[in-house]
């Protein structure tokens, strides 16, 4: 049964697609059906298999050490602000960005992260039938960040067509940078976070070449990788730890202001209509829950999470499934988990259209118009790949 209801989500998914198009004749089938087979084999692998297993240990092994790491500094500047026993959410969650996003600009300076980057970059763009550019871009965006990785491809950004541009912003928006990653895999299940990675970096081209097709011709086919401002090494460690503590500080900011306007929304409709505003939502999400292969039973509360991360954030969307953990089963929460590790929300637009703009303001706008339609695809990605987790569950 959940393999016909996985081919129904599949379907759901192309079709959605293939309905906002813009270039129907010049969909490819070929790289679409190879990366949905990668993609299932991968998830089956990472999932289902002791190597994957192990790779998952390995990997989540290193970002508990590194939040180990982060836990030291954290502790020595707010040690004794927390009651003994308690965990606050910014100290622990998201401070330790700030390390990470240290180490991410030792590898950018040390040349290590540009050259992995360029590498991985060129040999998916053999398997999506897309340029360098568009590949080399969804790599980097998982790497250093969705606003940041535009600085990297800056001199070309006012040579691109929409169609192009259009492909670098959904990869952009359907993964999520390295820096956060360990934040995630403190509110989620380690092992999910890495097959998300994973499945969404194939799902942003495969989502991308039904709504977004087009080809790139080989003259046209250039990766010119912008070259940062020399900096001495301890300049680029003291513009990397503010970099880190901006992006601790406006996460923390959003998740203040979202789950305090959700809680008010709630209270509202709950006294007019005796049912939250979660709960609206989630009956409205509650089909693509189902066809994400999630029971009957559990897909009106997911739906309402699903939801919650698409007009919020994926933080606020993973404290209400940390809460509600045990209402749901392990297969739902594993389904879940894929579905919200991506920058799919509506934040996101306005993020990715300012980073655009703040390099060529031209192009910045064009993006902008482009925006709904941006985070229609993205949102598919994380359909998709929810889809193809729920095969191999």
């Amino acid at each position: 049964m959940k393999y016909i209801i996985a081919i129904i989500g599949l379907l759901v998914v192309f079709v959605l697609a293939y309905v906002a198009s813009n270039n129907r004749k010049n969909i490819k089938l070929k790289p679409i059906i190879l990366m949905v087979i990668i993609q299932i084999i991968l998830s089956a692998l990472l999932l289902n298999t002791s190597l994957g297993l192990s790779v998952i240990k390995v990997f989540a092994g290193v970002f508990g050490k590194l939040l180990e790491y982060a836990g030291e500094g954290v502790s020595f500047v707010f040690g004794g602000i927390a009651n003994e026993g308690q965990a606050p959410f910014f100290l622990n969650v998201l401070l330790p960005i700030v390390f990470i996003s240290v180490l991410i600009g030792i590898l950018q300076y040390v040349k290590v992260l540009p050259l992995v980057m360029k590498a991985i970059g060129i040999l998916l763009s053999k398997v999506n039938g897309m340029g360098k550019l568009e590949s080399y871009n969804a790599v980097a965006s998982a790497m250093i960040g969705q606003s940041e990785v535009f600085i990297t491809v800056k001199k070309q950004l006012g040579l691109l067509p929409a169609n192009r541009l259009y492909t670098l912003c959904a990869s952009a928006m359907s993964t999520v940078s390295m820096s956060i990653v360990g934040a995630y895999m403190t509110m989620i299940e380690p092992r999910y976070v890495v097959t998300a990675l994973v499945l969404n970096l194939f799902g942003g081209f495969i989502i991308a070449s039904i709504i977004n097709p087009y080809t790139v011709k080989p003259e046209e086919d250039i990766l010119d990788i912008q070259e940062v401002e020399k900096q001495s090494f301890f300049e680029m460690l003291g513009e990397y730890i503010l970099d880190g503590f901006k992006v601790a500080v406006i996460v923390g900011a959003m998740l203040i202001g979202f789950v305090a306007l959700i809680a008010a929304i709630n209270n509202i409709f709950e006294l007019i209509l005796g049912i939250s505003f979660q709960e609206i939502l989630g009956y409205i999400f509650a089909p693509f829950a189902f066809i994400m292969g999630i029971p009957f039973s559990e897909a009106v509360k997911a739906g309402g999470i699903m939801a919650t991360k698409l007009v919020t954030n994926e933080f606020v969307a993973m404290m209400d499934l940390a809460a509600m953990a045990e209402s749901f089963s392990p297969r739902t929460l594993g389904i879940i988990s894929v579905f919200l590790v991506s920058f799919a929300n509506f934040s996101s637009i306005g993020i990715i259209a300012g980073a655009v703009k703040s390099l060529n303001e031209k192009k910045g706008n064009v993006v902008a118009k482009f925006g709904l339609k941006l985070l229609y695809g993205a949102t598919l990605v994380s359909v998709l790949s929810a889809v193809i987790v729920s095969i191999v569950l």
